[in-house]
């Protein structure tokens, strides 16, 4: 008579059998992997060591564990994983959400916060999530901020001699967002609707980043999310889904970059371009782990000789997808946050900041798009016209 398989005998070898072949971690992929079989919890798991595995569970965390041993990510092998307050669908063919992503998502909710809702509107705002990392990152945002504000007072100490600069001219009375986006940060004209922040995406994956925002800040954005592999934006659909979040708050759309928008009606309307593009520098695609360079997709990882290839293309399209004042944000690899502030200032963007992950590695590149980049990329497209 075979050997009863209890919880604790499973996970027990499990995790010896994957240490066995250089698994890191054995014993967290054996508990997600049979938590996952199971439904339970890790800590469910831990209080059901005694619990008798059926024939069924057994056979499924079996093919599980050759999987794992393989160097498959537990991402896929599981289905799913968890990004900041909600569970998202995972897949082959798709970026696996990172933690480094979750921060990009911090900082664009604490913009449209700030700049888009106002900070009189902090009442009707959801509570922040409560994330671990929550206190670093507003302790880097003040100590940046602060930086940020002494460098523009002695600026303006050494240019006072300069005189004032002459006013802008406006914009031009046919802006397609002129009757979208209402006034910055306040109601619209009679009060009665919150003002909506407006969010473009590009390159959805899973669709974690668009999601996050419409779980955090419901009924106060509407997010346009584009993805040119087609698998992702089926998935992101998916999983919009199962979050029981309605098309028309998040919408997403299969094409290359920003392809998928109408020029007419929604170019310029928009308050942020946040983007987690592919940006691994080609060299360092042969230093890619296996279980990342053999089982997620290389369209989704590859950045080009510098990891900036597409971030300069979006860079290129943000003053022509963004209001005056908007926000870029994008996450990009550690070694490429220098250059792609200096193409940011090139491109004549303001308040470009760059911000660490919780390794300590630079992460994020922000960035505000002025009125003056906006209007330069109406007259270049006026004059192709």
């Amino acid at each position: 008579m075979s050997e009863t398989w209890t919880v604790k005998r499973c996970l027990d070898w499990t995790n010896e059998y994957l240490g066995g072949k250089g698994i890191e971690k054995p014993r967290v992929s054996a508990e997600w992997m049979l938590s996952s079989i199971l439904g339970l919890s890790r800590t469910q798991l831990y209080m059901s060591f005694d619990r008798p595995l059926l024939p069924e569970e057994l056979d499924r965390m079996h093919r599980s564990v050759v999987r794992r041993a393989k160097g498959e990510p537990l991402q896929y092998i599981t289905g799913d994983t968890q990004f900041r307050i909600i569970d998202v669908a995972c897949e082959p063919g798709v970026l696996i959400p990172r933690p480094e992503t979750e921060m990009l998502v911090e900082e664009v909710l604490a913009f449209i916060d700030r700049d888009v809702f106002g900070e009189a509107d902090g009442a009707s705002r959801r509570e922040r999530a409560a994330l671990p990392w929550n206190a670093e990152v507003e302790a880097a945002r003040r100590a940046e901020e602060a930086a940020a504000a002494e460098k523009a007072r002695q600026d303006a100490a050494e240019s006072e001699d300069d005189g004032p600069k002459p006013d802008g001219d406006g914009l031009p009375e046919d802006r397609p967002d002129d009757d979208v986006d209402g006034s910055e940060g306040e109601s619209d004209a009679k009060g009665s609707e919150p003002r909506c922040a407006r969010i473009l995406e590009v390159g959805c994956g899973t669709g974690c980043i668009s999601l996050s925002f419409a779980a955090e800040r419901p009924g106060r954005v509407r997010c346009i999310a584009t993805d040119i592999e087609p698998r992702a934006v089926a998935l992101a659909c998916r999983n919009r889904d199962a979050l029981g979040i309605g098309a028309e708050v998040v919408d997403f759309r299969e094409g290359n970059l920003v392809s998928p928008l109408d020029r007419q009606t929604e170019w310029g309307t928009f308050d942020v371009l946040v983007s987690n593009p592919p940006y691994i520098p080609t060299s360092v695609m042969k230093q890619l782990p296996q279980e990342v360079a053999a089982y997620e997709p290389e369209l989704a990882l590859e950045g080009g000789e510098d990891g900036l290839d597409i971030f300069r293309r979006l860079v290129n399209a943000a003053p022509s997808m963004v209001r005056p004042g908007g926000l870029l944000a994008c996450e990009l690899h550690e070694t490429a946050l220098d250059a792609a502030a200096d193409i940011c200032r090139q491109a004549g963007f303001e308040n470009v900041r760059i911000v660490s992950d919780l390794a300590g590695r630079p992460r994020i590149i922000l960035a505000a798009v002025p009125e003056a980049a906006v209007l330069a990329a109406r007259e270049r497209f006026a004059r192709r016209a």
